[in-house]
């Protein structure tokens, strides 16, 4: 980013907040960052910690702190500090990480990173600077498996490829993961062998089940979601967040049903997290499709 690469140039940065969905590159251009303004990722100039493991106000009071106060090295101009899942952090403890924010602010900065930025207190929202990271695009994924397929000496078939950009929504990690657990099955990756590896159901079925319920065969819809569900031991919120994708692939449905259908779906998702039984759910999701 353009805005990062100036603070780069002008050896200064206020506090930062870098937000967006797993995958995108926020840690590692956080790392980028703090190598490049302070020229070491020597642990005495940068500590990176992840909230997720210790995300209350112990953490705080002792390591945070602790890092800011001290005494940097005489050949940089601030300590950076690099907080992983800082979402996950109690409200305690963000409060009490304000403070620390504004004590030390001249010895340290502060890089947060974060899936949802509204999760941060809004005083610490305040006071930081936020980039937020969208998902990366499909030819940017597809150019960089092309590459590791290259080097790593695998057949990498159009069709496997286009099985992994659409199961990774435009997650880089993922992606790369998905290609290296199908290559260790073979060093051929086709279509079968991604969705093999991902234990997830192959879109055409879905949507096959999906098209024999809007055409009011329920019966028949439920059996092969049920029998789908036993053979790959999905949980019922994996197969209803492909439902809800294939939702809106499905061709001659009106705008009105699939408005109708998507709100259908956001509720069997509340009632699945909420502890409902996942059979009853799904079934009853089929039986909105089926309804005319």
């Amino acid at each position: 980013m353009e805005r990062l690469k100036k603070f780069v140039e002008e050896k200064s940065m206020p506090h930062l907040i870098f937000s967006g969905p797993p995958g995108t590159g926020k840690t590692t251009a956080a790392l980028a960052l703090a190598r490049d303004m302070l020229g070491t990722l020597n642990r005495d100039a940068i500590l990176e910690l992840n909230a997720s493991d210790d995300r209350g106000i112990n953490v705080v009071r002792n390591q945070i702190k602790n890092f800011a106060n001290k005494t940097g090295l005489s050949n940089i101009p601030f300590k950076i500090m690099l907080l992983d899942e800082s979402d996950s952090m109690t409200r305690e403890a963000q409060n009490a990480m304000r403070r620390t924010m504004e004590k030390y602010t001249k010895k340290c900065r502060f890089i947060l990173i974060c899936n949802y930025s509204s999760r941060i207190i809004e005083p610490i929202q305040s006071r930081c600077a936020i980039f937020r990271f969208s998902p990366l695009k499909d030819e940017d994924i597809e150019n960089q498996l092309r590459m590791i397929a290259e080097k790593e000496k695998l057949q990498l078939f159009e069709e496997g490829l286009e099985a992994i950009i659409y199961l990774s929504k435009g997650d880089m990690r993922h992606a790369i993961n998905t290609l290296q657990a199908a290559s260790s099955i073979n060093n051929v990756i086709d279509q079968e062998a991604v969705y093999k590896v991902a234990g997830t159901a192959h879109p055409e079925k879905i949507r096959g089940i999906l098209k024999l319920a809007l055409k009011g065969n329920y019966i028949d819809a439920r059996k092969m979601l049920m029998e789908l569900i036993k053979t790959l031991g999905l949980s019922g919120l994996d197969i209803l967040k492909q439902i809800h994708t294939e939702l809106f692939n499905l061709e001659n449905l009106s705008n009105e049903k699939k408005l109708y259908l998507a709100e259908k779906i956001g509720d069997i998702n509340y009632r699945l997290i909420e502890g409902g039984d996942e059979e009853i759910q799904l079934s009853a999701l089929l039986a909105y499709f089926s309804m005319n």
